[in-house]
């Protein structure tokens, strides 16, 4: 008479049947979205435990909270198609350790926004919401190109509506006809239209036109359900104007600068540290000065926070010197960029997309860090890690 032997994935099955939920709960939503996913391959009743939306939600809400942020980088060379790397500072604090892993190849698509653990990413004809860690991706309804086309693609999630939304601000350029061909006029832009596509729904809605020029790249901020950016300078000024959008009641409004903030001295780019609307900017010492809203939407709460001084990373090469010292002479350290604060206060700067940097600003050092594998250019977001989608609530 033969006997039944319990593989290995039984086993643990029935052991993890014996415990509580909330201890399994507790335990599996402290793991790295790469150890469950590896833990998905046991055996079925581990399958379900992990892709159940309570352990996914949980887990989310754990890895936002962590000691340390963690980053999406992708290769900025088609010859490496597109390659993503996840990047996590969690351990950085206590052990001094960064992880840097490399993704799963998803397609040759590129990186354009992260949000709830979800990447907005597009090519040349789609535009996809996708989990790099669980590969599953949503292609989104097209929206009609236009050939004189430029524009800015941002994506966020309101938590009072439960609803992800992609925005499109296209711009129409003049076309000119030169040499018997037609061509892009690269003067005057025509006019702008804004689209907006609620995740879920079978098209864009067309819900008017923008007076600001986003045509420049610029990182957004989503702060208090708003999606905020800078515009570039129009004819009146020569300071970026801080604008936002809603994604509730899908409005653009301006929101204020502090006083300060006049000619000469310029917000040039936007992140969100702890929690608050925060910018970038230059003044003629070449000096970066880091503001942040304390108290949203009230002008006099904008306080000056840090101020990082001139600092040339040495691994940057001949070539990307060039480029730095001519973006230096049109934008004020506008080659840097602020990433995040990490617990120990220190700050986390992106150099060129090519180099990044801890900045101490109690003692005024920087420290450069490298990974194996780095890519030579890339983008970086800030990103969590996690196998969140987007029918799952997230807290």
């Amino acid at each position: 008479m033969s006997k039944h032997v319990k593989t290995s994935g039984q086993q643990t099955s029935n052991m993890m049947e014996k415990l509580p939920q909330e201890i399994i709960l507790g335990i599996l939503s402290r793991l790295p979205p790469t150890s469950l996913l590896q833990s998905m391959l046991v055996c079925r009743a581990w399958r379900r435990l992990i892709r159940d939306p309570l352990l996914v939600a949980t887990h989310f809400s754990h890895m936002a909270d962590k000691d340390g942020p963690s980053f999406i980088f992708q290769s900025n060379r088609p010859s490496s198609s597109y390659q993503l790397f996840f990047i996590d500072f969690s351990d950085f604090h206590s052990q001094g350790k960064v992880m840097f892993k490399k993704l799963p190849d998803l397609m040759s698509i590129y990186l354009v926004d992260s949000c709830n653990g979800l990447l907005c990413m597009r090519d040349a004809r789609w535009i996809y919401i996708c989990n790099p860690f669980t590969r599953v991706y949503l292609q989104l309804p097209k929206l009609v190109n236009y050939p004189a086309q430029v524009g800015h693609i941002a994506f966020g999630f309101h938590q009072t509506t439960k609803q992800y939304k992609v925005i499109q601000v296209v711009y129409l350029r003049q076309l000119v006809l030169l040499g018997g061909r037609i061509d892009v006029a690269t003067s005057t832009l025509v006019q702008s239209q804004v689209h907006v596509l609620t995740i879920g729904d079978p098209s864009w809605r067309h819900i008017g036109t923008l007076p600001y020029d986003l045509t420049r790249p610029m990182p957004k901020a989503l702060v208090n359900g708003r999606l905020h950016w800078l515009s570039k300078p129009n004819n009146d000024t020569t300071a970026s104007i801080l604008i936002s959008f809603d994604l509730e009641t899908e409005q653009f409004q301006e929101v204020a600068k502090p006083d300060c903030c006049g000619s000469n001295r310029c917000f040039h780019h936007l992140m969100v540290l702890r929690g608050f609307l925060s910018a970038g900017a230059y003044h003629d010492n070449d000096e970066l000065e880091v503001w942040v809203m304390k108290e949203y939407g009230i002008k006099e709460s904008w306080i000056k926070e840090f101020t990082i001084g001139n600092h040339l990373p040495p691994t940057l090469q001949q070539n990307d010197l060039l480029h730095f010292n001519m973006a230096k002479a049109r934008f004020p350290n506008s080659s840097v960029r602020v990433l995040c604060i990490l617990r120990n206060d220190e700050i986390l700067l992106e150099y060129l997309n090519r180099v990044v940097v801890v900045f101490d600003p109690r003692h005024g050092t920087f420290k450069e860090l490298t990974f194996d594998a780095m890519p030579h250019w890339y983008k970086i977001v800030v990103h969590v890690g996690s196998l969140n989608w987007i029918h799952i609530p997230v807290c």
